[in-house]
């Protein structure tokens, strides 16, 4: 037999059936986690709560479950519970053990393959519990069902007893308790309550009359502080129309109530709810298949943007005299014309399918192929319309009214934006008069600041390394894209400086392009006070709004310059500076007897009172500073806060605030 050899030519071992390696049982889910749950950092440890309570609104689907109980324990531990029928102990006829124990330890086994079991279900693949029993060190699985209590226990996938007998019971439903293997998830094993509670809250949305709990029973926070256990309950009794009215919750709608579509007695059920607004400017839908969010969209909202549309255009061509003039070649004499982006201006909606086989395009499950549910979902929404627009001719009008609008603001923009362009760097007309741009010509090495005001704008420049790092100043508080229409943007002296220094340009069809990025790195630098902290909010709205792939792509950061510069005045003479408030204390306690009295302490309320060096030292020096990347957790959730806090009613901000402030430092 020839041996093989390896490139350096050294002798390999021999290479046979022997060298194949077959995983068994739940060992191919620990080999290759990612796999299986996307990966094995802070989105991957939820997905795996995902998965056990997906397993509970697929039996609420069924029509079988009601209430669904999530804590996070002490231990950081996760427990699920619901009131469904219980997974079923009896032995499976092929693997001859209990199905409790099939269910969580094969790969491929579930009752949602079975169709007279599940009509429709989130999962596809039937390995979500199995794969979270595989990477948790510990699990307990409880069953409530036919009167008794069963239970069975698992350390990384393995049973360690078989299903046993263990009381008697009053109802029906399934416990699951597990505590994620901190040798998979290196990065954290800490869950979040944001993160937990914004799934939770869509899925009761989603699916309404099902009451879902979240506990949070932890008493030390993530740095080991005190923290008071608190419980939120998620429940809707109208579900998308309760969803649209969270989602555009600060803008006021054109119409009372939003238009709620439902067809339930067809092949693919379908379930829309929509609102137009007085004020927005923006698109906000948002799709879903069997309550998995198809984020890239796919069949069923090109079906609800062609009924929409169709029907808007159907009655605006019989109704509205001004539409009327705007299609007529004839009397239209400035060339305006309205196109279907027209049509979504100001839109927010929730389009929801149950489709028994679902097909996505790709792995991950972010947009439905099944051309049926065009149709589907095109028809519904076409039909409902029709009724909708007959019936109520005020609101008719004002949709249309917008539509209108929303084809002049475009024409407007479009002016403006050949403005930017044609003032871009790449032109003759160079780069914005304010600008301090440095000497690299590498993007992946610059850096441009954004720093607040002139003052501020002269000690960054000062202070910046010249080689890398640029410096544009921004005049005071740029202009709330949240309430203005696109073109109104463009027209900002301070937001087309931005575009231009960056070398951005916005396409036709409002994305971004950023093939001739001047920056990889764009720090947003303002002052640690309150007039700070709503000037960062402002552009961070820019930026969410009309840059978000920068955002996507990991461009933007936030600067964090520091509050105090503390001086001790015993022997040593520490100084130090200090970034938050126990910092500052914390300095007292070491460096002087506790008091105020025995340290100096300079509150730096703006950038402009620290010197060019303190500067470069504190916020921008690579080797020193601390830089926030902006990153986007929840799209869906960063949608409705923009929306709330940059928004027109002050209510639902005022909300936010008492539920989201723990103490609040006022500048005088």
């Amino acid at each position: 037999m020839n041996e093989e050899k390896n490139v350096n030519g050294s002798e390999n071992e021999q290479y046979g059936g022997s060298s194949i390696v077959v995983l068994e049982g739940l060992e191919a889910v620990r080999k290759r986690p990612s796999m299986y749950i996307g990966d094995t950092n802070e989105k991957g440890l939820h997905h795996l709560v995902y998965e056990v309570v997906d397993n509970s609104i697929d039996e609420a689907l069924a029509g079988y479950c009601t209430k669904i109980n999530v804590s996070i324990n002490e231990d950081n531990s996760i427990t699920v519970e619901d009131n469904g029928r219980g997974i079923p102990v009896d032995i499976h006829p092929k693997e001859h053990r209990s199905a409790l124990e099939v269910v969580l330890t094969v790969l491929h086994a579930g009752g949602k393959f079975d169709k007279s079991s599940y009509k429709v279900s989130g999962g596809l693949h039937g390995v979500g519990v199995s794969c979270v029993n595989a990477l948790s060190t510990y699990l307990k699985a409880t069953v409530r069902r036919g009167g008794k209590v069963y239970e069975q226990e698992y350390s990384v996938g393995k049973p360690q007893y078989a299903v046993r007998e263990v009381g008697t019971a009053e109802g029906t439903g399934t416990t699951i308790t597990f505590k994620p293997d901190e040798t998979i998830f290196t990065y954290t094993t800490r869950y979040k309550w944001s993160i937990l509670a914004n799934r939770l809250r869509e899925l009761a949305f989603l699916n309404k009359g099902i009451e879902i709990n979240l506990c949070d029973k932890r008493t030390t926070d993530e740095n080991g502080n005190p923290q008071e256990q608190k419980s939120k309950r998620f429940y809707s009794e109208r579900g998308l129309v309760d969803f649209v009215n969270y989602m555009n919750e600060g803008n006021s709608s054109l119409f009372l109530s939003p238009i709620y579509i439902t067809k339930q007695d067809a092949e693919i059920p379908v379930e829309v709810a929509l609102v137009y607004s007085k004020d927005s400017y923006k698109e906000d839908v948002l799709t879903y298949v069997n309550n998995i969010h198809t984020i890239e969209g796919g069949k069923h909202l090109d079906g609800f943007r062609r009924g929409l549309t169709r029907s808007i255009k159907a009655w605006a061509e019989h109704n509205h005299k001004e539409y009327q003039k705007l299609t007529d070649k004839d009397k239209n004499k400035d060339g305006l014309a309205i196109t279907l982006d027209d049509f979504k201006e100001g839109l927010t909606a929730v389009v929801s399918v149950k489709v028994m086989e679902p097909q996505f395009e790709g792995q991950t499950k972010t947009k439905l192929g099944n051309l049926e549910a065009d149709k589907a979902v095109a028809d519904a929404v076409g039909s409902a319309m029709e009724n909708f627009l007959e019936e109520n001719k005020e609101q008719a009008t004002a949709i249309v009214d917008k539509v209108i609008l929303a084809a002049t603001a475009r024409h407007a923009a479009a002016k403006a934006r050949k403005a930017v362009i044609s003032k871009s760097p790449l032109r003759s007309f160079g780069l914005p008069g304010k600008l301090a741009d440095c000497s690299e010509k590498d993007p992946a090495v610059r850096e441009l600041f954004l720093v607040e005001g002139d003052s501020a704008g002269g000690s960054a420049k000062q202070g910046r390394d010249r080689h890398y790092q640029a410096i544009l100043p921004l005049r005071g508080k740029i202009l709330n894209v949240e309430k203005a229409q696109w073109h109104k943007a463009f027209e900002s002296d301070e937001i087309k400086n931005i575009y231009t220094a960056l070398g951005v340009t916005m396409n036709d069809d409002k994305s971004l392009n950023i093939d001739n990025l001047r920056y990889h790195k764009v720090v947003i630098m303002t002052d640690a006070d309150v007039d700070g902290s709503h000037i960062a909010t402002l552009i961070l709205t820019f930026f969410f709004r009309y840059m978000r792939r920068l955002i996507d792509e990991g461009h933007v950061y936030i600067a964090t310059p520091p509050l105090y510069l503390c001086k001790s005045k015993r022997g040593g003479k520490h100084e130090e500076y200090c970034w938050t408030e126990d910092q500052r204390l914390n300095f007292i306690r070491m460096y002087g007897d506790g008091t105020n009295d025995s340290v100096n302490v300079q509150r730096f309320k703006g950038l402009g009172e620290m010197n060019p060096q303190q500067l470069f030292d504190t916020t921008m020096d690579p080797a020193k500073r601390t830089m926030r990347r902006v990153h986007i957790e929840d799209a869906m959730e960063a949608d409705h806060i923009f929306t709330m806090l940059m928004g027109d009613d002050v209510e639902p901000r005022r909300v936010f605030i008492e539920e989201n402030a723990t103490y609040a430092n006022i500048d005088a």
